[in-house]
């Protein structure tokens, strides 16, 4: 036991730079946690290793009495043997070493270096990571857990849930994968770093990475909306008069933004160019649609919005996605009002509460069932059939029935 005590001890201190004598006093207070019943009744015991030889051994502190000891005390006759000054009264270190203890010791010394292993381990990793959190990190896909990826870094692990893979993407052990690092959890089991796919940041350093005028700070980022895996919007400036942000982030031939796109797995990337004036900033934002004209509620951060009915398709856009990653881009809620040939509006609310009713009827469901479709970006029957009964069932607010009662109204 000593022997390999001492070459796993000096194996450790040598690859992975633990201090073999932090791993003994590990080693020490595990046993004398793990072994006290089994060493000596005294209440103060005590374990020691030999950092040189790998020795294990249990001593104890005893009172020195002359007749009859209890647990905590030892005769003096038997104490004179090694010790001949020791007299009544005096407190000695006795070895107390149990005959079978190698065996308990090799146990666990093991468990007890390998959790100050584990332990030092996620130190290194915190140390080594903390001040790469926000910032994409490159590996190689290990293996994949109850549909998370375990991705080797190197010097550690990361771990990428469900929730922050780009829905589609499909990866193989072995893959090369990029992601940006959200956080170092060196308490919690598992992975300690925590990846991400789908955060807005992971699309803005992207750019940044891909577009040297925006990490030389010429063209810059001012923001980020996005549904990963589906559009997104980002929204740039140039402090460069002599530079189109547009075109520095599109790149030659587009290739700049291509790239992009490819990382994200054919996910859409709208380039808005941004404006100090925010009536310019939402016109752009909405882009492709033309609004007629735009009403700014300072107070309440909400533009009105009116376009006529050829423009409200592309206002909206698909699952009403268009609207939505423009009010995340600016911050500000969007009211849009459709203009008729009469020149008659309808507000946003209305066009809702019109598409929720129909969507009731239709289905033959709740009109609460109908506003969570609708509020989900499910505007028709057609956009339900198309999305199927996985993304309908993911749907937050819908019970096993509900779901049910759609699916056999679609078919």
């Amino acid at each position: 036991m000593a022997n390999e005590l001492l070459t796993i001890l000096e194996y450790i201190e040598q690859e992975r730079g633990i201090n073999r004598s932090v791993l003994a006093q590990a080693v020490e207070k595990a046993l004398l946690s793990a072994s006290r019943k089994s060493i000596h009744p005294a209440k103060n015991l005590m374990v020691k290793v030999d950092q040189n030889t790998g020795e294990i051994k249990a001593w104890a502190q005893l009172e020195v009495v002359e007749n009859f000891p209890t647990a905590d005390q030892i005769l003096l006759e038997r104490v004179r043997e090694k010790m001949p000054d020791s007299k009544v009264g005096d407190i000695v270190e006795w070895e107390v070493t149990p005959k079978n203890f190698g065996r308990i010791a090799a146990q666990t010394a093991k468990q007890a270096i390998m959790q100050q292993l584990r332990k030092a381990e996620k130190d290194i990793v915190r140390e080594e990571y903390e001040d790469k959190v926000g910032h994409i990190v490159n590996g190689i896909v290990r293996r994949i857990e109850n549909g998370n990826i375990i991705v080797d870094l190197g010097k550690s692990e990361g771990i990428i849930n469900i929730r922050s893979k780009i829905p589609g993407e499909h990866y193989m052990p072995g893959d090369r994968i990029n992601a940006l690092l959200s956080k170092v959890d060196t308490v919690s089991s598992g992975p300690s770093l925590i990846l991400s796919r789908t955060n807005p940041d992971f699309l803005r350093r992207l750019f940044e990475r891909e577009v040297s005028e925006i990490h030389d700070g010429v063209v810059e980022i001012m923001a980020v909306a996005r549904e990963a895996g589906s559009r997104s919007k980002i929204a740039v400036k140039s402090n460069d008069s002599r530079v189109d942000p547009i075109g520095a982030c599109v790149g030659m031939r587009g290739m700049r933004v291509k790239n992009i796109t490819t990382e994200l797995s054919g996910e859409r990337v709208d380039i808005i160019r941004y404006d100090d004036d925010v009536r310019l900033y939402a016109i752009n934002a909405l882009q492709p649609a033309k609004p007629t004209e735009i009403k700014v509620d300072q107070d309440n951060k909400r533009l009105e919005v009116y376009v006529t009915r050829e423009q409200s398709r592309l206002a909206f856009g698909k699952k009403a996605q268009n609207v939505r990653l423009s009010s995340k881009l600016l911050g500000w809620n969007f009211n849009i009002h459709t203009i008729d040939e009469e020149s008659k509006e309808e507000t946003f609310e209305e066009k809702i509460a019109k598409t929720v009713e129909a969507l009731s009827e239709v289905l033959g469901v709740r009109a609460g069932v109908a506003e969570i479709l609708v509020n989900s970006g499910f505007l028709s029957v057609d956009g339900l059939r198309e999305a199927g009964e996985e993304e309908i069932a993911a749907i937050d607010g819908l019970d096993d029935d509900d779901v049910k009662q759609i699916m056999e109204a679609l078919e």
